[in-house]
């Protein structure tokens, strides 16, 4: 035979050994039609392990490195607080000497810079330990009352029109420090993003109440603001994010902040907003056990001028 013909040969018959060979994960769908069925079936099983398998080392390395992160911002927001608190202390006591000065104006500079450095580092510290078991202590809270707190401790902060809107008596388990925390970042972000005399409200809808959908508590933030544009309103709950695209004054961590305080409870932060047409959050929380037994709506409240609050007729 020609030397060239059994260069064919040889080639063809390597070619039978390979093919009849043992089959592997990835075989092409027109070779893996030739299988008998109990071959078929031990490979299909085979590639669903190694599929399992790499789903679960996937799973595990993303747990470590989100365990890696929260450890890093814990131990970062730890760190920042001390020289915070000191260079704080040496900075008021610079300002009651320099009263009246030009230095004394640029030493308040200093301590609203610091003090937005003290924000930073505690919501940090708050954020990273959201998903702690440690991280709620839960009691009942009476949320129509709780608004009522809140709403005058923040009356006096800013010449705002404060408002309550619909207050359902609503009683979650929540841990009332944390919440407190949600809601005054949402009513921080209410004043920053409003002028004097705008209107922010405060409402609670209870589920199975008239209106409401759902079996979640509703606690409402609503303001007159200038709004949020659509293409901010994805990441307006990211960290170092704002519907303004980064307010001068503000930390960037209060709206994640919300939402990590909102999911610890087992709830939800939602947003709706247009340009020119203010901003409604919405922190959904669980509504409590068993069916609701709720009276008719309290009488709303208003705004009587001056910022005080007042019954409607």
């Amino acid at each position: 035979m020609p030397t060239a013909d059994a260069g064919r040969l040889a080639g063809l018959t390597r070619f039978a050994i390979r093919v009849s060979g043992p089959f592997r994960p990835g075989l092409p769908d027109a070779a893996r039609r030739k299988l008998p069925a109990e071959q078929e079936s031990r490979l299909a099983g085979e590639e669903s392990r190694l599929a399992e398998q790499e789903s679960r080392l996937a799973g595990e390395e993303n747990a470590r490195l989100l365990a890696s992160q929260r450890r890093f911002l814990q131990d970062a927001s730890h760190q920042l607080r001390t020289p915070i608190t000191i260079a704080l202390g040496h900075a008021e006591l610079l300002a009651r000497t320099l009263v009246g000065r030009q230095e004394g104006h640029d030493i308040q500079v200093v301590l609203g810079e610091l003090n937005r450095l003290r924000r930073i580092a505690e919501r940090l510290l708050v954020i990273a330990a959201a998903e702690g078991p440690e991280f709620l202590r839960l009691e009942p809270v009476a949320l129509d009352s709780f608004t009522m707190e809140i709403l005058r401790r923040w009356r006096p902060t800013a010449n705002r029109r404060w408002q309550v809107g619909r207050l359902d008596k609503a009683t979650v388990q929540a841990d009332r420090e944390r919440l407190s925390l949600a809601v005054d970042a949402l009513l921080e972000n209410a004043v920053r993003h409003t002028a004097d005399d705008d209107i922010i409200k405060l409402s609670v809808v209870a589920p199975g109440s008239a209106g409401s959908a759902g079996s979640r508590v509703r606690m409402i933030v609503a303001d007159e603001g200038r709004g949020i544009p659509p293409e901010l309103l994805r990441h307006i709950f990211d960290r170092f994010r704002s519907g303004d695209g980064g307010h001068p004054r503000g930390t960037g961590l209060g709206l994640a902040l919300v939402r990590a305080v909102a999911r610890a409870h087992g709830g939800e932060v939602e947003v709706h907003s247009a340009p020119g047409h203010g901003s409604e959050f919405e922190l959904l929380l669980p509504g409590p056990s068993g069916p609701p037994t709720l009276p008719p709506p309290a009488p709303a409240m208003k705004d009587s001028g001056g910022g005080k609050l007042a019954r409607k007729p």
